[in-house]
């Protein structure tokens, strides 16, 4: 058995399931040593810990030592470093969040670019509130009242991070056809018009519409997000169904970052955007 797929087996030895915020803590570590490109093995050394220990942190079967995080800045850079310090504040798990963004969401904060492209739903952290409850109330299965405030609780204080990240550039490509569908009802699709509008005045955000009759459009395999770390490298992540994967392969997330420039091309600009926006609110 190696290092690498231990975790089956102890899965299958019906251990119970480790608490969830470990587990996001793990899948942050284990991401960010495959994104350097090193099997656990090569990490010991790198790091002064067994290479069965480093599974056990990654499966979420044990909680990660103080000293971890400086090893990690001593060995991978300050850049992971940082990502993982954002992941070990989801050790007091995010409230509202669901288990499998949690990663993700670690990344959000450490991040200094974010691209984000949708052609399901409006961007998360461009969802008004009202718009927000719809997302809830028309999800499947049903929620408590209970469950759709803790949920809604988390998902706005996510979208903190617009107004505390002024130093991250955020880059959003949103589908015509998303907001003429017209989700929730005109109330809702004005505070979501208003919402864009407000957003993409601020100089560090910048939304750009694909408008329906795009001749070209790279988007055709689905949505994208990509994140850049503090040291420069990228993260892409993909998601649907209440299922979310973190992409830390160099060569699948340059993919995904040449699509997202040729998508960035072939929508309006954000100025030529802005002024859709606009029209669409006062057609209202």
């Amino acid at each position: 058995m190696t290092a690498e797929n231990d975790g089956e087996a102890w899965r299958a030895q019906g251990e119970p399931e480790p608490p969830e915020a470990l587990r996001t803590f793990g899948a942050v570590l284990k991401a960010l040593r495959e994104e350097a490109g090193h099997t656990r093995e090569q990490f010991e050394p790198l790091v002064r810990y067994s290479v069965s220990y480093i599974a056990k942190i990654e499966q979420g079967r044990r909680f990660p030592p103080e000293d971890l995080i400086s090893r990690v800045r001593n060995s991978l850079g300050p850049g992971p470093a940082r990502v993982l310090a954002a992941a070990a504040k989801g050790l007091k798990r995010k409230v509202g969040l669901a288990s499998w963004f949690q990663a993700w969401a670690a990344i959000e904060e450490a991040a200094v670019s974010l691209y984000t492209y949708d052609c399901a739903v409006i961007p998360g952290l461009l969802q008004p509130e009202s718009f927000l409850r719809e997302v809830l109330r028309q999800g499947i299965p049903g929620l408590s009242q209970v469950e759709m405030d803790e949920r809604l609780e988390g998902r706005l204080k996510r979208q903190q991070l617009l107004d505390a990240r002024l130093d991250t550039q955020f880059s959003f490509i949103i589908e015509e056809a998303l907001i003429e569908r017209g989700f929730g009802g005109p109330e809702v699709t004005r505070d979501l018009l208003n919402t864009l509008l407000e957003r993409g005045a601020q100089p560090n955000i910048e939304i750009q519409v694909m408008p329906k009759n795009a001749v070209e459009h790279q988007g055709f395999e689905g949505p994208m997000r990509l994140a850049e770390l503090p040291d420069h490298q990228w993260l892409g992540y993909i998601e649907a169904h209440d299922t979310g994967t973190l992409i830390t392969d160099p060569k699948t997330v340059s993919c995904m970052l040449q699509r997202y420039g040729k998508m960035r091309s072939q929508a309006l600009s954000p100025q030529a955007s802005r002024s859709l926006l606009e029209q669409m609110r006062g057609a209202l």
